[in-house]
């Protein structure tokens, strides 16, 4: 803060030096060749592998956003109307009136958790069996108003097979009702969601990040080494700025 003497002040310390520009930066160097290339590079392998992770995990989750399931084709049970490698699209059915002879459908065989796709052939009710304690032997269920009880089952048949399906499959096990395919999908899939998948997608653009941070730290170093006296005049001009403001 400024002193105050016989109603004198001390003089103003004033600054002799040059004005700088403002507003003006240091030109870099243009960067080779093999520079700029390398870098577009790197960037198209980040932004092509983040595209396709990011592809990957939308993909399933934008159908179940839709109350809907993809499904990957192993077998060629049902060709031509699918081969092994597509993708179907699945609806979960709400009540057995859902079902119509003719659909196709995924489901669990009974003792199997392996999903079928099938084509539904007949819709049957069977005796809803239970055992019998005393006799060990197999007997139909009977309701409170002794009525005999009834289980909704289908039969099925896949289109490249000569004969339907060994066993009906129960209602309950089944997970849903075809509503598209989509060829050559189920494979892509597979491998996105497999662990070698996952590690093509992600390991590529992590090293090319790497990569391009330490050219960037390489670029830094370079222009430090290219351009000393600016570095000096820099520093002279701070420190000159701090005597003046003492």
């Amino acid at each position: 803060m400024t002193s105050w003497s016989d109603g004198r002040r001390d003089a103003p310390a004033v600054d002799r030096r040059a004005p700088r520009a403002i507003g003006r930066r240091r030109s870099r160097a243009p960067k080779p060749t093999w520079r700029r290339l390398l870098g577009v590079a790197l960037w198209t392998v980040v932004v092509i592998c983040g595209v396709a992770y990011a592809t990957s995990l939308a993909v399933p989750l934008w159908f179940q956003a839709h109350q809907q399931r993809i499904l990957v084709v192993t077998s060629g049970s049902m060709a031509p109307k699918f081969d092994a490698g597509d993708a179907v699209v699945l609806r979960a059915i709400s009540d057995e009136s859902d079902l119509k002879v003719g659909q196709v459908i995924s489901f669990w065989p009974m003792g199997s958790d392996e999903l079928v796709t099938h084509r539904i052939v007949a819709l049957r009710k069977l005796p809803d069996l239970r055992q019998d304690a005393a006799t060990g032997r197999m007997v139909q269920k009977v309701g409170p108003d002794g009525e005999r009880l009834t289980k909704s089952y289908v039969v099925t048949k896949g289109d490249a097979n000569a004969e339907a399906d060994v066993n009906a499959t129960p209602i309950g096990r089944i997970r849903g009702v075809q509503l598209a395919v989509h060829k050559g999908w189920g494979w892509v899939l597979q491998w996105a969601g497999s662990a070698q998948g996952r590690a093509v997608m992600l390991v590529p653009p992590l090293l090319a990040l790497a990569t391009l941070e330490l050219l960037a730290m390489g670029d830094a170093r370079r222009a430090r080494r290219d351009h000393p006296a600016s570095r000096r005049t820099d520093s002279a001009d701070r420190r000159v700025d701090e005597l003046l403001l003492d």
